[in-house]
């Protein structure tokens, strides 16, 4: 039984931690199971989004803590990619959690390393290495601040306390609050809308969004000609205002 499955819904790939018997903790194997599945996608022009879930109650408890006892835990994160083979990876592709139950430690950080969140209602968020006298060291202290105000980041980063999803989505850190039952299939559908548009017009409308906060005003004017040039040369734009006059669904060719 694969660690991590993958499966193709149309242009959507429903990526699946498959460990419930551990929490879906990450492990070596999962780190390495997940660097191979997102190279697949990420190769395949066929798909335009990823989808990640956990199998069972928990999305992801963080490190494989017999790992990291028997101290191999620098093992986790030696692939490409570091831990679960996600949070140094830069990935061109959107990349939703569909978070469908408590993402905690390494958990939380992979969820951070996705561009949007869906979560049940059952679903917690937190860094709680500091608990365990760790640190939180994929990427969450780093992606954390930047997502909500400052003086909440500390508070999470320094009590360790976790979050509920409500508490999250009010934060803005999650996208949607589902029941349980629907939070893949919400996700799913949330990165089919995505999958209608062109391919090339979201790669790079992600990107300077991705880039924006670190750009000056005029920065941002210079790095929106440079991505809106290979959009408009990938005949995409004219396509999609063709399919808008002749009232049919555009035919994308950009990649």
């Amino acid at each position: 039984m694969a660690v991590v499955e993958m499966e193709r819904r149309d242009h959507i790939a429903l990526v699946t931690l498959n460990r419930p018997e551990a929490r879906n903790a990450v492990s070596p194997e999962v780190s390495q199971t997940m660097t191979a599945i997102l190279d697949e996608v990420e190769a395949d022009t066929n798909l335009r989004a990823v989808v990640i879930t956990g199998r069972g109650e928990v999305f992801c408890a963080g490190a494989d803590l017999k790992v990291v006892a028997a101290g191999k835990a620098n093992d986790i994160a030696r692939g490409k990619g570091g831990f679960a083979g996600i949070v140094t990876r830069y990935f061109p592709k959107p990349m939703i959690a569909a978070v469908n139950g408590p993402a905690l430690a390494g958990g939380f950080e992979i969820v951070l390393s996705c561009d949007l969140v869906v979560a049940s209602e059952n679903a917690r968020f937190g860094i709680p290495e500091v608990k365990r006298g760790l640190m939180a060291a994929a990427g969450g202290l780093i992606r954390l601040p930047k997502r909500i105000p400052l003086a909440t980041a500390l508070e999470l980063a320094m009590t360790g306390d976790p979050i509920d999803a409500q508490r999250a989505l009010q934060l803005g850190l999650v996208n949607r609050v589902v029941a349980a039952d629907a939070v893949v299939a919400e996700a799913i559908a949330l990165a089919e809308r995505i999958g209608e548009n062109s391919p090339a017009a979201v790669r790079a409308s992600r990107q300077l969004v991705l880039e924006a906060g670190d750009l000056t005003e005029d920065e941002g004017w210079t790095r929106t000609l440079e991505l809106m040039l290979p959009v408009f040369e990938s005949g995409d734009a004219i396509e999609g205002a063709t399919a808008f006059a002749e009232k049919r669904p555009p035919v994308w060719t950009g990649r």
